[in-house]
């Protein structure tokens, strides 16, 4: 069963093929997906990366842990299911007043 993990405090220049060749030195990875600004597209500083194997997430966890690179520690952990988003519906928005309303 594969397991997704976190990946943070990344250099801004990191790109998803180096974060996969770096964690299938732990083991198989199914996927990777860097976080990027959707205005800019330019990297948020974290990542996911879906191991094939628990073994393989276990291993990664214990190995990438506060590795450094370019002076950045990495944080890694199991990555929490996403919460659902509030605050965020469409609402009225850009709606404009009846000016009887006021």
């Amino acid at each position: 069963m594969s397991k997704r993990l976190y990946v943070g405090n990344l250099p801004y220049s990191i790109t998803e093929n180096a974060l996969h060749e770096m964690f299938s030195e732990a083991g198989p990875v199914e996927s990777v997906k860097l976080i990027t600004d959707r205005d800019t597209g330019r990297s948020k500083g974290f990542a996911f990366v879906e191991m094939a194997t628990e073994e393989g997430a276990e291993r990664a966890i214990a190995e990438f842990s506060g590795r450094k690179i370019e002076d950045r520690p990495m944080t890694v952990n199991e990555a929490k299911p996403q919460q659902p988003r509030e605050g965020r519906g469409g609402g009225s928005g850009g709606r404009r007043r009846d000016s009887r309303e006021w």
